[in-house]
């Protein structure tokens, strides 16, 4: 059975995230989802609550498990029994960034392969903290986010109704 991991902050997970997820499904097994408690991006959401809304949003893929990530990516990888890391690349930003951490996860356990999955335009400019951003100001969320995480949104910034994304 081929295994991979799909590691993120996922604060909070975002329809570019589940692309990604969704399109993992295809090239392992079994895909486990590792959230990472990334203390020092200072989430809006805890750690048992990413895990919370990424198990909800991925309930309907039967290959995909989520889990919290504990200590460092190959490591756990390890314990997982994962033989590869899978990554989404929105942009040439996401690249260099992943092009190192790739380079640094080989020098530590170079049986761990990594897959780049690209985002498909229409998520291109989609990020958790673009989705934070809208979310505070109220603004309309339906296409960046899956309902579980507009309602936890709803509740972190307010009563108030995220208007529908205007047609056209």
């Amino acid at each position: 059975m081929k295994r991979a991991l799909v590691p993120g902050t996922f604060d909070p997970i975002t329809s570019g995230h589940l692309d990604i997820i969704t399109r993992s499904t295809h090239l392992a097994d079994e895909i486990i989802v590792a959230v990472a408690p990334s203390a020092k991006k200072n989430p809006l959401f805890p750690l048992e609550k990413r895990v919370q809304l990424a198990r909800e949003a991925t309930a309907h893929l039967p290959n995909v498990h989520v889990v919290s990530l504990e200590g460092l990516l190959v490591e756990f990888a390890h314990k997982m029994g994962a033989t590869a890391v899978i990554k989404g690349l929105r942009a040439i930003t996401d690249f260099e960034y992943e092009f190192q951490q790739t380079a640094l996860n080989y020098e530590l356990n170079p049986q761990l392969e990594t897959i780049f999955i690209m985002s498909p335009p229409h998520y291109m400019y989609l990020s958790s903290s673009i989705v934070r951003e809208i979310a505070s100001m109220q603004g309309p969320l339906g296409n960046f986010v899956p309902d579980c995480v507009q309602k936890a949104l709803r509740d972190k910034f307010g009563p108030q109704q995220f208007a529908p994304p205007q047609e056209g």
